[in-house]
């Protein structure tokens, strides 16, 4: 089962869910013992299959830290967080969290895009 730790312990992913927003992207970061980092990706894997049939769901990518780093970062983007909301508090994907290692801490944060001038676009 992975545990959760929140990423802003004064705004945790459960206030998040209650926030009107979107498009958002959920930004997730993953430590997990070296022996466990292919069970990791295992397990990200099922929960990435079952997400991309959610409605609202955009796309996502996992990333491994380079070097000798047991790290791993996912951000996916969804239309809003009412759509992530439905996603991540559904009883089946719930019950998929039982397959990652008891290694793994995973941090999760949902964010939405600004614009900055001469910068990037909102």
């Amino acid at each position: 089962m992975v545990n959760f730790k929140p990423l802003d312990p004064k705004w945790p992913i459960e206030k998040q869910l209650g926030v009107d927003a979107g498009p958002i992207v959920l930004v997730n970061l993953f430590t997990v013992d070296t022996a466990d980092r292919d069970a990791l990706v295992e397990a990200w894997k099922e929960d990435a299959l079952w997400m991309k049939k959610q409605p609202g769901y955009i796309g996502t990518q996992l990333h491994e830290a380079i070097g000798d780093s047991s790290m791993f970062l996912n951000y996916a983007t969804w239309d809003s967080v009412a759509d992530f909301r439905a996603a991540f508090s559904n009883p089946e994907f719930q019950s998929a969290l039982s397959h990652y290692p008891s290694s793994a801490v995973t941090a999760p944060h949902l964010f939405e895009k600004i614009a900055v001038p001469n910068c990037c676009t909102a």
